[in-house]
């Protein structure tokens, strides 16, 4: 496999960037509660996960599996414990982005792709399983017991690969995620979804794409 001349391995964000994710809560709730408000119920399950890894990040909440914490945020979703095991793991069932299994496979016959996900390994199993995204290697917060942003979790890529930061593109469809990659010199590729976080005028990514398709053309795949 031949690198890059700028970099020598790709760095992918997975939920949002390569799964829906939302898509997938709202089908898990839709399921457990016919009839219910899945909308609402999706956004205080969204809340209830990004509220409790900003607590670990910052040191106020021991580190917890991202498992954990989507049982929880099912709990508080459908206002009962009752079932949440049940909706936490028909919520990992996550489908791909039209493109996410074509343009993945592309780019990974030029170069080495590695998933880096603030989900612990068995959801990633289950993601992936589901998904059918193939990778050369799978990282996730787990490994060091924090989420993204925290910087700890990006330097896992630089470990991994044995690699200097700015020799690994991270991709993502979330502007902060990219931002976090930055702050540790990676190189950064935003990629358009209908769920994320778009750039802000004062962000300046190395790559814009439309899509992972556009991504792995810009890229000569």
């Amino acid at each position: 496999m031949t690198p890059h001349p700028d970099f020598d391995a790709i760095v992918f964000d997975i939920l949002g960037t390569m799964v829906d994710e939302p898509g997938g809560v709202r089908r898990a709730l839709r399921t457990a509660r016919p009839g219910a408000d899945d909308a609402a119920a999706a956004e205080r399950w969204a809340a209830h996960v990004d509220e409790q890894q900003r607590e670990i990040v910052a040191g106020r909440r021991p580190y917890a599996p991202s498992t954990v914490i989507d049982r929880e945020a099912a709990a508080a979703a459908t206002g009962t414990a009752d079932g949440a095991d049940a909706v936490a793991a028909d919520a990992l069932r996550l489908d791909p982005w039209p493109d996410s299994v074509a343009a993945l496979d592309r780019l990974a016959a030029r170069f080495p792709v590695i998933g880096l996900s603030n989900a612990d390994a068995s959801a990633l199993t289950r993601i992936g399983a589901h998904a059918g995204l193939r990778w050369h290697q799978l990282l996730s917060g787990e490994d060091a017991r924090t989420y993204k942003p925290d910087p700890e979790v990006y330097r896992l890529a630089p470990r991994a690969t044995g690699s200097a930061p700015e020799r690994l593109l991270m991709v993502a469809a979330h502007a902060w995620d990219l931002r976090g990659a930055q702050a540790i010199g990676m190189r950064t590729a935003y990629v358009a979804r209908p769920v994320g976080d778009p750039p802000a005028p004062s962000d300046s990514f190395d790559l814009t794409a439309t899509g992972l398709d556009d991504l792995a053309s810009q890229l000569g795949c």
